[in-house]
């Protein structure tokens, strides 16, 4: 015991390890900054801690039934790896397999340390250095880094902890009952009546999956409903245009037309939301036999993209809701009972399997610690610059995608607009950048969306302002104007030179 404690505080006081950039997370958008990284800052170092043992973030945690996305691959993929698979809404492991492929074609995977969660991160000014303090989650062992830039990739919910209600009786509840974000292992459901709690796009998957692979009966217990819109799994006309033009100019085409109608679906709600409502409900009724209950079950209160729309790939939902292996409840818990749930209406659920697929828990940046020349820093009293910095915290950004649209559209141009920033003050001979908040700016939310995981998070996002740089628009054209073709010197950033010098150039080559 005495000489692992030995070991342990050496590796603590060991000289830390130097990289130009240090990434956080290798998900989605950990992998596509390596590659922008490699492709624009080739002079520059760089390392990706990983605190899992695995790339893929949430493709690789989440384990539960038809996991898939939520929007097209044409949009999720990157902008510089074609999607090439037939389906466009495609399932999990696809999409895992997708990012390990990148990470493998472009030689990223050895930049990687999984099992590094990192703890906190503490900036001197005087030396334009980021330390940071890293444990392994393998070993516990303690290791330090430092960095001129630090890029958070840590996607934006808590991968130990979901949302889940202190529902009433549940205790007294004997079947089996878990949160979707922690699906069993080998769980059998064959033959089975399930209830799963929630009617967001966790839900939505869940439901016919478990229906289709055999559960004797399955109730979507829904508080509220939520707006579904069909759409097929595969696209026929960008599998057309692959086989006429190959597979990166049609990608590129793809890519723009689906980013231009998710625009337009979006505007046509924000503008026309009564037509809107009308639009979709009118898709919902195709799908359901003439006299379904759809005034009941899916006419939300809400207007369209004040929450996001969930997406039913080929309507699998709606053909289990007509075979009548699914089941649609609105109604509110009432208790747990030991066979099922007890509503407020009287009824009674009986079921063998609770799923709470009842939210994520937001965590913008994991639970990392900052501190600015000794000072904390707590990132919900910041704006955002951007989408992708905050107000008077120097060389840190990340990685937040979009609500209304593919998450990898944003993570594509923050790397690209990160890889500007670095070259211009390499250019420049600076080593300090900083987005100065300006007094004049107004504050308003981070995110403006009335679903609950959102609101109960507001408390511990930063703020966005009501004009640019520190708005945040959501619209994909208008953030490649700022930042693929916006000044990188815009007035707002400033720029600084450090007082001490650089470290010793032999601690930032990269590290094996």
């Amino acid at each position: 015991m005495a000489d692992s404690a030995r070991l342990r505080k050496r590796k603590e006081t060991a000289e830390p390890q130097h990289v130009d950039v240090l990434i956080v997370g290798a998900g989605i958008s950990g992998i596509g900054t390596a590659w922008h990284l490699q492709r624009f800052c080739p002079d520059r170092s760089f390392t990706i801690l990983e605190g899992r043992h695995a790339i893929g973030g949430t493709w690789d945690l989440f384990r539960y039934p038809g996991i898939r996305s939520d929007s097209d691959m044409y949009t999720l993929g990157y902008s510089f790896e074609p999607w090439t698979d037939a389906k466009a809404i495609a399932d999990g492991p696809s999409i895992l397999d997708y990012v390990n492929r990148v990470a493998d074609k472009y030689d990223i995977r050895r930049h990687i340390r999984f099992n590094h969660h990192v703890r906190s991160a503490s900036f001197d000014s005087e030396r334009g250095l980021w330390t940071v303090e890293v444990q392994r989650t393998d070993s516990g062992e303690a290791t330090r880094f430092t960095c001129d830039w630090l890029h958070m990739c840590s996607g934006y919910y808590d991968y130990r902890e979901a949302y889940l209600p202190d529902f009433p009786g549940k205790e007294q509840y004997k079947g089996t009952f878990f949160h979707a974000q922690f699906w069993p292992e080998k769980l059998d459901f064959a033959g089975k009546r399930a209830v799963v709690i929630g009617s967001g796009a966790t839900a939505v998957t869940i439901v016919p999956e478990m229906a289709k692979a055999g559960a004797a009966h399955v109730t979507m217990l829904q508080r509220s409903p939520t707006y579904m819109v069909s759409r097929p799994a595969v696209d026929k006309v960008a599998n057309g245009l692959r086989r006429m033009l190959g597979d990166k100019a049609s990608y590129g085409i793809v890519r723009w037309r689906n980013v231009l109608m998710q625009q337009a679906f979006f505007q046509l709600a924000r503008r026309r939301p009564e037509f809107m409502k009308k639009l979709i409900r009118k898709g919902v009724m195709k799908e359901l036999p003439p006299d379904y209950e759809v005034e009941t079950h899916f006419n939300p209160a809400y207007n369209p993209w004040d929450q996001r729309v969930c997406l039913v790939p080929d309507a699998d939902l709606f053909a289990c809701i007509r075979e009548g292996t699914v089941e649609v409840v609105t109604d509110t818990i009432d208790t747990f009972r030991k066979d099922g749930i007890k509503l407020k209406s009287g009824r009674e659920l009986k079921a063998d399997i609770i799923v709470a697929a009842t939210g994520l828990k937001l965590q913008l940046l994991s639970d990392v610690e900052f501190t600015v020349d000794g000072e904390r820093r707590a990132m919900n009293e910041s704006m955002t610059y951007k989408g992708m910095m905050f107000s008077d915290v120097p060389n840190l950004s990340y990685s937040f995608g979009y609500t209304n649209a593919s998450w990898t559209l944003k993570a594509d141009l923050t790397s690209g607009y990160l890889c500007r920033l670095l070259n211009h003050m390499r250019e420049q001979n600076v080593q300090v950048a900083v987005p100065r908040r300006e007094a004049d700016v107004k504050e308003v939310p981070f995110l403006d969306f009335s679903s609950g995981y959102v609101q109960r998070a507001l408390k511990i996002l930063p703020k966005q302002g009501d004009r640019s740089p520190w708005k945040l628009y959501q619209n994909y054209a208008l953030d490649m104007a700022a930042l693929k073709l916006g000044k990188v010197d815009d007035g707002v950033m400033q720029f600084s030179r450090t007082v001490a010098a650089a470290p010793p150039r032999s601690l930032t080559k990269e590290v094996a």
